[in-house]
């Protein structure tokens, strides 16, 4: 949001802070993530204490969610509950079975008195969750997997009435780029139970590694879960086995392992949809068993970046259906969920088209082409799972060629997947990159660790609406709800996977279960700071990414006047900054208005809290121009996902960072730049300044030339020059370019910058071929 002025001293504002917080304390609502549909606060508290009982259903769920209330409340309390008496509830924790409609299978009633606590719901999910509800009552040291002494284990008076939104309540966790321990998962798991969601989406295959294990193909484990060591190169640049090197890093999860997990999931109403993914997506299989693949060559488990990834089972073979199917056999004994997610995503057709057996499939099959291809292969393997009581769910691209009949689709393309499945009569399970890829950058990427990619901030996953404006409600049905994923190309720990998961899950999980006209995002900020002391005594590494300050440009109507505002994802708190690059501190520059900028300057800026600066600062140099702020156009627009605030991106001055992704270069996918900035007037122009970004592993090269142009106001070049770059193509490094051009006795209205592409990759890149990027960053004129 923006920091909007406020016309006092700092100190005033620490003290403003610190009084409301007080008061927020005492006639607020209690911090509830995610937020009930009812709650109202009565007068009193109930306090947990070694006389209090637990009283449960005779059933054996009931049971089940009394024991796992009752474990967990021992271990910081060392309170140790003992079954009380169904006729005497006082002091007491009610755990009762009803039948209400309005509860479903997943809602709770929750009464605290100051005498009991009854949880009331239809069945055990809904009893679970009333638990989960409880806790977040009680104090966040209730997290502590060890016993705190000196705390008061009260709740407030209570009377609550909740139920999900959506029945899909998901997060996503990639284990085959990196192999994640078992005792991890079940972490993971808890964070999912602990936000009422309910599917644990576990990606096991992928080209990086296979890590379950199948019986029947023992090969999966003693040669697909495993690749060579190159934890010391970056993900998209490593290279491949030496002759003779071992494979010594990966895993894989026993099918002991599997059953315990699957048993610790389901006591936390937690779904594990199992993913194994085809046809693509498949190269670690083809290490083992190369025969299935379309060549027959035998491969090597990618021990990073794999792109073009052209290996695909081979879909003329009929052994790869005896695999798969023996496969998904060992998986659906496995998994008692009622689905199976089977990829299908980013399968590269280009060995269908070559490969003999694929095109003798094609015609006996009587298909048109590559995609009717798939169609088939993903409506086979279907017509099995729904032979074996299983339901087949994928990647948005099972819609290519046709969707198998009873298919479910998981819309992660932005949300045309969701809109087409929906629209077919299928169910669609919502998880755009643009809200739910939590591997994505959650803060200024400069200050983060690095990510593949993207920008999606806790704000953002918490502005997210599943169900698509355009469907009509008998079409919105079939919207089951979201999930947020978490791939891990660049997360090799577990430290760094709950990282980048909370707390935006904790957003997703609000999004998920509570009714929209529930969400207010400044409510949901303040009932975070909560989570975070709970979240400290579990031992999670969490973000504070949200704390950063973004500093953005902005121009007046007029353009006459240039102007820095900060944004944050946290109110009330004080923003310090400088304008010489010195680190701020309390006694520096209060920020309570748009800073009006005048010359060059070096921002820095934090947030702090009781005299500590919350987060890392933010930085930015703001370069002051003749053409800063002025309107401007693109012949050619930049690929969306590169394309910042479009021309405006190029004069607002700020230059970009050696992360091509910051959101200050402009990305252009095989076109020139072709930028034009009007000045309004004539004006001289001795010097123009433009930067261009290098990192040929990711196809970015420098344009072949770059040429300034000078022209008056009726549009007639004035003056021109070209400039060459210096840097070399096959430099491997991150190269950022200055491409400057003087002027003598030149005078202008407009400025033109063409960056000329250079097409495609050159024959000696790995990319040969494909369309390169440039990239381009502020134009300065002075």
């Amino acid at each position: 949001m923006k920091l909007k002025p406020i016309l006092i001293s700092a100190v005033l504002v620490v003290l403003l802070i610190a009084v409301s917080g007080s008061l927020n304390g005492q006639n607020s609502e209690p911090a509830v993530i995610p937020v009930p549909i009812e709650m109202k606060v009565k007068q009193g508290k109930f306090v947990l204490n070694e006389n209090t009982r637990i009283v449960f259903p005779d059933n054996e769920d009931g049971c089940r969610v009394a024991e796992y209330f009752a474990n967990w409340i021992e271990k910081p309390t060392g309170i140790h509950l003992k079954e009380g008496n169904k006729n005497n509830n006082s002091n007491a924790i009610v755990f009762h079975i009803v039948q209400d409609d309005r509860l479903g299978e997943e809602g709770y009633l929750l009464d605290v008195q100051p005498e009991k606590v009854l949880v009331s719901a239809n069945g055990p999910a809904g009893l679970f969750y009333g638990v989960q509800t409880i806790f977040q009552l009680l104090p966040p040291q209730i997290y502590s997997p060890e016993k705190i002494e000196g705390v008061s284990w009260n709740m407030p008076a209570v009377s609550i009435y909740d139920k999900p939104r959506f029945a899909w309540r998901g997060m996503h966790l990639d284990v085959s780029r990196h192999f994640f321990p078992k005792e991890f998962i079940k972490t993971y798991i808890d964070l999912i139970a602990m936000y009422k969601m309910n599917v644990f989406h576990w990606h096991l295959t992928d080209d990086n590694g296979w890590r379950i294990e199948i019986k029947k193909y023992p090969k999966l484990t003693s040669v697909s879960a495993w690749r060579v060591d190159r934890e010391d190169q970056t993900w998209r640049e490593v290279t491949p086995p030496k002759p003779g090197e071992k494979a010594t890093y990966g895993g894989f999860y026993t099918q002991e392992d599997i059953r315990e997990i699957v048993k610790y999931a389901s006591e936390r109403q937690v779904m594990i949809l199992p993913e194994i993914e085809m046809p693509g997506h498949t190269s670690e299989v083809f290490a083992a068993y190369p025969s299935l693949s379309c060549s027959g060559k035998k491969m090597y488990v990618r021990p990073g970046s794999y792109w073009p990834n052209e290996d695909i089972f081979c879909a003329g073979n009929d052994s790869v259906f005896v695999f798969l199917e023996d496969v998904l056999d060992e998986v659906m004994e496995l998994f008692p969920g009622p689905y199976i997610h089977i990829g299908g995503d980013e399968a590269d057709k280009t060995n269908w088209k070559k490969c003999p057996k694929c095109r003798q499939r094609m015609k006996d099959e009587h298909l048109n082409n590559e995609d009717e291809l798939q169609s088939w292969f993903i409506k086979r393997m279907e017509n099995y799972l729904v032979a074996h009581g299983k339901k087949l769910i994928g990647w948005d691209e099972i819609l290519e060629g046709g969707l198998a009949p009873e298919a479910t689709v998981m819309s992660w393309r932005g949300i045309a997947g969701g809109v087409a499945s929906a629209r077919q009569g299928h169910d669609a399970v919502m998880s755009p990159g643009t809200h739910c890829y939590f591997d994505h950058y959650q803060a200024d990427p400069e200050f983060e660790p690095e990510a593949i990619g993207g920008f999606t901030t806790l704000k953002k996953v918490y502005s997210y609406e599943p169900v698509p404006e355009e469907l009509t409600p008998d079409e919105a049905r079939h919207i089951l709800g979201a999930q947020g994923n978490v791939w891990t190309e660049f997360i090799p720990a577990p430290e760094h996977a709950e990282y980048m998961a909370v707390p935006r899950m904790t957003a997703l999980a609000e999004v998920v279960w509570s009714p929209d006209s529930k969400r207010n995002w400044e409510d949901f900020r303040e009932r975070l700071d909560t989570q975070f002391e709970r979240f400290d005594y579990m031992g999670i590494n969490y973000s504070r990414g949200s704390w950063k300050v973004n500093i953005l440009p902005e121009v007046s109507e007029d353009g006459k006047q240039y102007t820095i505002v900060f944004q944050t994802e946290q109110p009330g708190y004080p923003v310090y900054y400088t304008l010489d690059g010195s680190d701020p501190d309390t006694t520096s520059l209060l920020y309570i208005e748009p800073i009006v900028i005048d010359t060059s300057v070096i921002i820095k800026t934090g947030i702090f809290d009781h005299g500590e600066l919350k987060e890392k600062y933010a930085e930015k140099s703001i370069i002051f121009h003749k053409a800063l702020g002025k309107k401007a156009k693109l012949e050619v627009q930049p690929v969306k996902k590169y394309s910042g605030k479009g021309a405006q991106t190029l004069v607002d001055g700020m230059t970009g960072s050696a992360r091509y992704n910051d959101g200050y270069w402009l990305g252009f996918d095989g076109t020139d730049l072709d930028f034009t900035v009007d000045m309004e007037e004539e004006v001289p122009v001795q010097q123009v300044t433009v930067n261009f970004y290098q990192r040929q592993s990711f196809w970015i090269f420098m344009p072949v030339e770059v040429i300034i142009q000078v022209l008056d106001e009726s549009g007639k070049i004035a003056a021109s020059q070209t400039a060459l770059p210096k840097t070399d193509p096959k430099s491997e490094e991150t190269v950022i370019e200055a491409f400057k051009v003087k002027f003598d006795h030149v005078k202008g209205q407009y400025v033109r910058v063409v960056g000329k592409n250079c097409g495609n990759c050159p024959a000696w890149h790995k990319g040969a071929g494909d369309t390169c990027w440039i990239f381009s960053d502020e134009v300065i004129v002075k």
